[in-house]
């Protein structure tokens, strides 16, 4: 590692003060960005620690839904009652990544931030532009198996890495964060990420300083099925190939309602309107499974290795729809 400054918050407005020092990173567990560190990918010239701040409780919001802490860990948000009860997909999600021990320490704001575990994005005898940008991305027309088919750009086809993400995007989460100037935003998870683009290397919208101290759910669909599946290379430690969230309400025989979110496809967490629209209001089939995936990857692109998540993808989606419906 580089030498780095080193500063411990005793609130939140002191950490977002002392995050605006140039080339600062806030650190909680720790469990990305310290391998980063350690491999020399990231070089932070400061440290904030906020594992101090008052940011580790799950509480009922007034208007309905929960709130949920920025450093609560991943295995507490897993088991917590009210998650399994009324957002169990997000249980399910937490519980299918990493292991036991990086559960125990990740928190629910540096999940949401973790990196690409792009091969050529950690070897940095490699160009990759998310790492530097302008060098090229060594991805395309390398080993790209695990990469994106959806979303991607010339400059960047790496994928997002997250499991609990995902699953937030289903549920239609919201981002709380504190500016340094003591402004709070409430950003939509469709709208916390950023694509690729020219810009690889900016992956969110969050801006220098920005602290993230909460995310917000909504209150749960009544009567919805929950549903998380993921496709990985082992049955355990490892990122998804192709992963599936589904918040799914039906009448009947007809779908009422459904959320759908993609993991393993795209640089952030996936979710397209015209697959849910395939299948809402409509009778729960396959030939309407089948519209809701071609949907989904009218403008997948493969890249060689990993042409094979494109019908992967959508065995995957139409397997999960059977479940999620009860057919």
């Amino acid at each position: 590692m580089k030498p780095f400054a080193y500063a411990r918050a005793g609130d939140a407005d002191q950490a977002v003060a002392e995050a605006l020092a140039p080339q600062a990173r806030f650190i909680a567990g720790g469990t990305n960005l310290l391998d980063l560190m350690k491999l020399q990918i990231e070089t932070p010239a400061k440290l904030v620690d906020i594992t101090r701040l008052p940011l580790g409780g799950i509480t009922p919001r007034d208007e309905g839904g929960v709130s949920i802490g920025a450093l609560v860990p991943n295995s507490d948000l897993a088991a917590d009652p009210r998650i399994i009860a009324d957002y169990e997909v997000l249980s399910r999600a937490l519980l299918a990544g990493a292991s036991g021990q990086l559960r125990n320490k990740a928190t629910t704001g540096g999940n949401l931030l973790q990196r690409t575990r792009c091969y050529y994005f950690y070897d940095t005898a490699t160009p990759c532009n998310k790492r530097e940008p302008g060098s090229g991305c060594s991805a395309i027309g390398g080993v790209n198996r695990i990469l994106a088919v959806l979303g991607t750009s010339e400059k960047c086809i790496a994928t997002h890495p997250s499991d609990m993400a995902v699953a937030m995007r289903a549920l239609d989460a919201t981002i709380v964060t504190q500016k340094p100037d003591g402004d709070r935003r409430r950003i939509a998870i469709g709208d916390f990420y950023r694509l690729p683009g020219d810009t690889p290397q900016i992956e969110t919208v969050l801006e220098p300083g920005e602290l993230i101290t909460a995310v917000e759910l909504p209150p749960k669909v009544e009567g919805a099925r929950h549903l998380y599946r993921k496709v990985r290379d082992r049955a355990s430690y490892a990122f998804a190939l192709v992963s599936v969230a589904g918040v799914v309400r039906m009448d009947g025989d007809v779908v009422a309602s459904a959320s759908l979110a993609f993991g393993g496809l795209a640089p952030m967490p996936w979710r397209n309107p015209a697959v849910e629209a395939a299948i809402v209001g409509k009778p729960a089939t396959d030939a309407n499974f089948a519209a809701a995936a071609d949907a989904l990857l009218a403008d997948a692109k493969g890249q060689g290795s990993n042409d094979f998540k494109i019908p992967l993808a959508r065995r995957t989606l139409i397997a999960s729809l059977r479940e999620l419906t009860g057919k």
